[in-house]
């Protein structure tokens, strides 16, 4: 593929053209419900979910950029939207098809100021991965450090807002949210750092400086082979999450990388407030040597400090299970509103918060966690639906990406089927919140 929209003009109406179809196809299902009276059924409904979250795929694939990578925020179970459009848009993560080898050549002439084979002494010209924003190839240095090379596609950034703009139209077909703009602004606030590589190379030097060592293992970034639109690191070598599993490897196996994820997600609690929030399988390396590679760092939420003090004291909250005290905190998150109209609701979205809440927290609760048990799994997806189909979605603005962090963290661990062992991470949340608690 060599070239897909990229002028406002051509991208916004293809985006409007989405969003009148997807906007049609509601108003006629809500029509032939008032018509026929008892309404078109749930199997008619969930029909018409998965209908338009296709045709929605197909249009945001055709666009990629930041309408891709939309569809790639929205395919997270975090109950912004139906569980049909979470099944179809999780492709997003990872059937993108690549530019051409030409249109990779002449970006690295512009970016790097020479033709692939100039600047490197190796370049795989085949694209190892192709995501929303960019696509990675393999390269080794001069020196004979092996790299990846990642690049983004052309005028990705400067269609964040016009794309947004039309994607809210869209949107507001699915849902009803006086918090859509809220959302709206983290995203585009996020997507403006995801696609700025510089920025995103000094997250990779962070997090190596912070994290990489013995167990975790983060690639060095190469800033003298980096621009604000190509990004050069180490190389991580191992296997994905798929490729993993599907050699059928033995539970030892199986909870080794298990632990390490959950230790690498606890390990960010801490007075950074900053969280490597695009946990997906594919931005995780399982290393022949025993460590955790992490891979991409563009997706990194730093969280304002009572938003995180808050949201880390829902786990010792929901320990002691004081539900006054939890609903005060629901209230500050935003879950609950005080001042609703309707305080039957209100208390009955209480209870299923804190009855997934309750779901959440049990791995914490002994010495050691099965999470490929399907009785948890089972109660984990039926919550996750109910959150779905509730009316509006609830939550500050700060949960889209802080949830996606841990939600895709509890996906990653059921699909490998991991026993691990929560009492570090525990102990280190807890830790960190007595430190952090407020005074009373």
């Amino acid at each position: 593929m060599s070239d897909f929209p990229s002028s406002r003009i051509e991208r916004s109406a293809r985006m409007a053209r989405t969003g009148l179809r997807v906007g049609t196809n509601y108003a006629l299902h809500h029509l032939k419900s008032r018509f026929n009276g008892n309404g078109a059924g749930e199997s008619a409904r969930k029909e018409l979910h998965t209908t338009n979250a296709r045709y929605l795929y197909d249009e945001l694939s055709k666009l990629r950029g930041t309408a891709l990578k939309l569809a790639q925020t929205l395919s997270l179970d975090h109950g912004l939207l139906p569980e049909e459009f979470v099944d179809v848009m999780s492709q997003a993560q990872y059937r993108v098809p690549p530019i051409s080898r030409a249109l990779v050549r002449q970006i690295i002439k512009d970016e790097l100021g020479g033709y692939p084979e100039e600047v490197f002494a190796e370049f795989r010209s085949d694209a190892t991965a192709a995501a929303s924003i960019g696509q990675v190839h393999e390269a080794v240095l001069r020196d004979g450090r092996e790299v990846m090379v990642k690049i983004q596609y052309p005028n990705v950034r400067v269609s964040i807002g016009s794309d947004l703009s039309m994607a809210k139209l869209v949107f507001r077909q699915i849902v009803r949210s006086d918090r859509t703009e809220d959302y709206f602004r983290e995203v585009y606030d996020k997507m403006m750092e995801e696609t700025d590589y510089r920025h995103e190379g000094e997250q990779i030097a962070r997090f190596h400086e912070c994290y990489g060592g013995d167990r975790f293992a983060i690639p060095e970034y190469l800033p003298e082979y980096s621009t604000a639109s190509v990004l050069t690191m180490t190389r991580i070598s191992g296997e994905h999450i798929g490729d993993f599993l599907a050699r059928d490897p033995g539970q030892e196996e199986r909870n080794l990388y298990g632990q390490l994820l959950w230790d690498f997600f606890h390990a960010q609690i801490n007075d950074t407030r900053t969280l490597h929030a695009d946990a997906h399988p594919g931005n995780y390396m399982l290393c022949r040597d025993g460590r955790l590679g992490v891979l991409d760092f563009g997706c990194i939420k730093e969280c304002p400090a009572d938003f995180f003090r808050d949201y880390v004291s829902l786990l010792p909250l929901h320990l002691d299970g004081d539900r006054d005290v939890l609903w005060k905190l629901y209230s500050r998150l935003g879950l609950v509103d005080e001042g609703s109209g309707d305080p039957e609701y209100e208390a009955t979205f209480f209870e299923l918060c804190k009855t997934f809440g309750d779901l959440v927290i049990s791995p914490y609760q002994g010495d050691s966690f099965d999470f490929g048990d399907a009785e948890f799994s089972g109660a984990y997806k039926d919550l996750v639906r109910e959150a779905a189909a509730q009316p509006q979605p609830r939550g500050t603005h700060h949960f889209i990406y802080v949830t996606r962090a841990h939600i895709g963290l509890y996906r990653m661990l059921m699909q490998l089927g991991a026993v691990i062992d929560p009492s570090a991470g525990k102990k280190h949340v807890l830790d960190w919140w007595k430190g952090n608690r407020p005074q009373r």
